[in-house]
């Protein structure tokens, strides 16, 4: 009969050839990296799109990093009173975020600093309808976990000008019109508006077609709608123009413009997004 403190190294020898890696690999070998591995830790800057209520202390977080681009992710006990988080994981912050990758769909926050937290954004109401009409455009139209840093600075800038003293215009509908314009066009989604996109008439455009993906002439217009002058013109400054300095037009030309980029993203990214104010 063996004696009993021969079983702690019989056990210890079973183990590690428990997780011996197969012979045909070894330790640098990626595949052993990925198969041996529970996990690995990501760094990134993020901003939160959305923040829910999950089981009884946790969050779920639906955040668009720089680095990573779309990330959804749990934060355990973030509700509770004295959680290290505070109330940093709601909707608009900027945050540092330390994650750990495992088996799961989502990564778990380990740790969050603040980059921004956007205070005078949160004490004005027509801004917090605007940051949270963005984030949600931001939600649909940018799914894929990739990094798409023009995408993610053009957020972080508009949340920028939504927080700052007196940002009256920034929460308008012009300031948000250009917002979705340049998201469209991170996105890869941009009209077509220099030439009629049937026929590449560059003259006499009458008209709009999210199925042709922008402005059309007079001849092409079947299924289009009009387009004014002043909504073309909008368009395309808003397109060239900072954000901060989006041109001005009449609410019918703003209609106009709205209806341009939904049509363009329901046909060609099959997104529908919320009005814009």
């Amino acid at each position: 009969m063996p004696s009993a403190a021969a079983a702690p190294a019989e056990t210890s020898t079973k183990l590690k050839a428990a997780v011996r890696p197969p012979p045909d690999l070894g330790p640098s070998d990626p595949s052993f990296i990925v198969g041996f591995v529970a996990g690995i830790t990501v760094k990134t800057e993020a901003v939160v799109l959305r923040s829910i209520r999950y089981g009884e202390a946790d969050r779920i977080l639906h955040l668009y990093s720089k680095s990573r681009g779309r990330i959804g992710a749990i934060a355990k006990g973030a509700r509770k009173p004295r959680s290290r988080f505070g109330g940093r994981l709601e909707p608009f912050f900027r945050l540092d975020l330390v994650l750990h990758e495992g088996r799961s769909d989502l990564m778990t926050v380990t740790g969050a600093t603040t980059v921004d937290g956007y205070p005078r954004l949160r004490s004005s109401g027509a801004a917090l309808t605007a940051g949270a009409r963005a984030c949600d455009a931001v939600l649909r139209l940018l799914d894929a976990a990739e990094p798409n840093p023009p995408a993610y600075n053009l957020l972080c800038r508009y949340l920028s000008l939504l927080d700052e003293p007196g940002g009256t215009r920034a929460a308008g509908l012009e300031t948000a019109l250009s917002f979705r314009i340049k998201l469209a066009l991170v996105a890869g989604f941009a009209p077509e508006l220099s030439s009629c996109a049937h026929c590449g008439e560059a003259e006499h455009l009458a008209g709009f077609s999210g199925a042709a993906g922008g402005v059309v002439c007079g001849s092409c217009e079947g299924s289009a709608f009009p387009l004014s002058e002043e909504a073309h013109r909008f368009m395309v400054e808003g397109l060239a123009k900072p954000l901060s300095e989006a041109p001005a037009a009449e609410l019918q030309a703003l209609r106009q413009v709205e209806r341009a980029v939904g049509e363009t993203l329901e046909h060609h990214a099959h997104v529908q997004l919320r009005a814009a104010a």
